[in-house]
């Protein structure tokens, strides 16, 4: 088959990388180029503490994908650290690691993370850690290769049987389309019959620098009384803090300059009195544009020759959603399939 894909973050560069693999004919068009935008940055987090035990399964069948994925990369992409949650979830999370049969343990206030004071009481993802986000694109990209071009996909129509992509290059007619194309699926998406959430957001994730040596687990917090975060170390030497503040203060409406000042206001005060060994200076921030209010989990809506996938914190799910993404577009799905 001849397939297009629209955008070419890590989870369009996944499926059109699986569906080469499949000998299919691939095109992968993305406006800016590899892993812009919602895939852009060092690095991410790796879990399989979800808040279902169907989740924590898919991530388990992920975690051997990135095995693969660093087989084949000659390079651990995913960093085994582990990773803490503590707070709200915990309880939850937990309940749904033991029935899944997931491998965790339950930890003190001895925690590896630099906080001031660390959780009474934490789950362990043993299996979590720190995705090495640059290496993965790396690898990607080259997997794909030649059959990805820089390409503003404006209009998407359907032919006969098949399909058709306007960029100002050129049609493009394939059998299929998938739509990966991040923030902006909806305004595609919608062209062709299928709705996927509209209302945006802005995110922020802020580094620093900290003195804290040797492995420090992941970490994301929903403790009470302070703002929910998730941080993890970047690289040797380098804290990433990212906090999930009140929608009112990231909605689209307020504009990527002051929820960008928001945020990062926020997350120094968090710093300065929660954690330890974290210099309270913004090194770098990586900006992405995110769907307000979707939790873990991922969803595939299909019609005709056209499959849109959309979701948050898809990163992880990367090498399981590449190999299901391409079976789905070759093989065709239900209309509505929702991962969650």
């Amino acid at each position: 088959m001849r397939v297009a894909v629209v955008g070419a973050g890590v989870v369009g560069l996944a499926a059109a990388a699986a569906l080469l693999d499949a000998d299919h004919d691939v095109l992968c068009l993305d406006r800016t180029g590899p892993m812009a935008e919602r895939s852009t940055g060092s690095s991410r987090i790796f879990r399989l503490a979800h808040g279902s035990a169907d989740l924590v399964a898919l991530a388990r069948e992920a975690r051997a994908g990135w095995r693969r994925w660093s087989e084949a990369a000659g390079r651990p992409l995913v960093h085994d650290v582990g990773c803490l949650v503590s707070g709200a979830d915990t309880l939850a999370w937990t309940a749904a690691m033991r029935k899944a049969g997931a491998p965790y343990e339950t930890v003190g206030a001895d925690a590896r993370i630099p906080a001031r004071r660390g959780p009474d009481v934490a789950l362990l993802d043993t299996t979590g850690g720190v995705i090495d986000a640059e290496g993965t694109g790396a690898h990607l990209t080259r997997r794909v290769g030649a059959a990805f071009q820089t390409r503003v996909v404006y209009l998407l129509e359907e032919r006969g049987s098949g399909a058709r992509v306007h960029t100002p290059e050129g049609a493009v007619d394939a059998d299929a389309v998938l739509i990966a194309a991040g923030a902006g699926t909806s305004s595609l998406a919608a062209q062709v019959g299928l709705y996927t959430p509209t209302v945006l957001a802005h995110h922020v994730r802020f580094t620093f620098a900290t003195t804290r040596t040797g492995p420090l687990s992941a970490w994301i917090d929903q403790s009470s009384g302070r703002m929910a975060t998730y941080q993890h170390m970047a690289r040797p030497g380098r804290w990433a803090v990212g906090g999930l503040l009140d929608h009112a203060a990231t909605a689209w409406e307020a504009g990527r300059a002051e929820a960008t000042r928001a945020a990062r206001e926020a997350v120094l005060d968090y710093v300065r009195v929660h954690l330890d060994g974290v210099v309270p200076e913004v090194l770098d921030e990586v900006y992405c544009t995110t769907m307000a209010g979707l939790g873990d989990g991922f969803h595939l809506r299909r019609r005709g020759p056209f499959t849109a996938v959309y979701g948050d914190n898809l990163f992880k799910f990367a090498p399981l959603l590449g190999d299901l993404l391409a079976r789905a577009v070759t093989e065709g799905t239900e209309e509505k399939v929702d991962y969650v």
